[in-house]
């Protein structure tokens, strides 16, 4: 049966009334023209005397920003005064409410009387959302982090047997052979192969604990910390790093220091694996107070459309420290023409000197 007009304002009477989401009426002045008791309760008491009052603009002493697509708050091209206001049928926006501080919301901003210009503005809290997609998110990452350990303790233990267990196995069969020589010439000749293997086994343990926490990085810095790597790489598997700096010895903190270092280094070990070149150049500089990291190189590339060759895991593993120092992180492949790494990471006004 259909529903009489005089049964449908009472209803939206109901629902103006009782609706736990904030209602606002604004003239095309931004003058509030009514609210809700939902809104009442979350306005500061001055706020709410000021927009029960019809000051111009009232809620804006209340409002902290919406989020823009490229600032998590800003009050440019303010939904109040917008030329586009169909950009805000859907958006959020932060309040600083009563007894609670700020707090977001998702709000919709639109006309409901043309002639009149009157328009609503409606918000619903977000706090509850936001709180389980943060639990969400923390439980995600919490089994990448693992997954991640899982496979370094892999990759070590692999490392560990294949390449220092082989050697030590083989220097015991040297000494243990060593036992039933008679000869003083061959005695010395089985030492020095002795002398061969352990000397890798040194190497071996040697780039191992580098490769789990180089010096130094917590000693000398980021600089000193990617010459010595750049020269292990280009001893171990014959990649020339053409490295360019202008931070010398100054020091960002130990998590800044280190997420550039892994980034670095997976980036450069993609070339390895994928780029195919002989050349690998890295830039590293501070410009208005951020640190910026380039890795480039001019080889096949490593990226199909979004799909990267590979498991993909270096890729989000350097994304996902990246988000730790609020840094912004940029691949760009082209197949033919090679792949560049950056990382943009602020580090503020006074870094230290090492």
């Amino acid at each position: 049966m259909p529903i009489k007009n005089d049964q449908l304002s009472a209803m939206m009477m109901n629902m103006y009334e009782n609706s736990t989401e904030a209602i606002f009426f604004f003239d095309k002045e931004g003058t509030a023209l009514a609210l809700n008791p939902a809104a009442e309760k979350i306005v500061d008491g001055e706020v709410l005397k000021q927009l029960i009052q019809g000051a111009e603009k009232a809620i804006c002493q209340a409002c902290r920003g919406y989020t823009s697509e490229k600032d998590l708050h800003t009050c440019l091209n303010c939904y109040l005064s917008s030329s586009q206001p169909e950009d805000f049928s859907s958006f959020q926006v932060y309040l600083e409410t009563k007894n609670i501080g700020v707090v977001p919301y998702a709000a919709t901003f639109h006309t409901i009387d043309s002639e009149n210009s009157i328009r609503v503005f409606m918000l619903r809290n977000l706090s509850k959302q936001f709180k389980t997609q943060e639990k969400l998110y923390q439980n995600t990452m919490m089994k990448d982090v693992i997954k991640a350990q899982e496979n370094e303790r892999i990759r070590i233990s692999r490392e560990l047997h294949d390449g220092v267990a082989q050697e030590l196995l083989s220097a015991l069969v040297d000494i243990r052979v060593i036992k039933y020589m008679t000869s003083e010439e061959e005695v010395l000749k089985k030492m020095k192969q002795t002398e061969a293997t352990m000397t890798r086994l040194l190497d071996d343990i040697r780039n191992l604990s580098v490769e789990l926490r180089p010096a130094a990085l917590d000693d000398l810095g980021l600089e000193a910390a990617f010459r010595s790597h750049f020269k292990r790489i280009q001893q171990s598997y014959g990649l020339n790093v053409e490295f360019t700096s202008n931070i010398s010895k100054k020091r960002y903190g130990s998590e800044i220091e280190t997420i550039i270092y892994r980034v670095c280094q997976e980036a450069i070990l993609n070339s390895i694996k994928y780029a195919q070149v002989d050349v690998v150049q890295v830039f590293l500089f501070e410009q208005e107070h951020t640190l910026h990291l380039i890795v480039q190189d001019e080889g096949i590339g490593f990226v199909y459309g979004d799909k990267p060759i590979g498991t993909g895991l270096g890729l989000f593993g350097m994304r996902e420290r990246s988000e730790i120092v609020f840094g912004d992180f940029e691949v760009s492949s082209v197949i033919g023409k090679g792949t560049k790494v950056l990382l943009n990471v602020p580090v503020g006004d006074f870094p230290k000197e090492g």
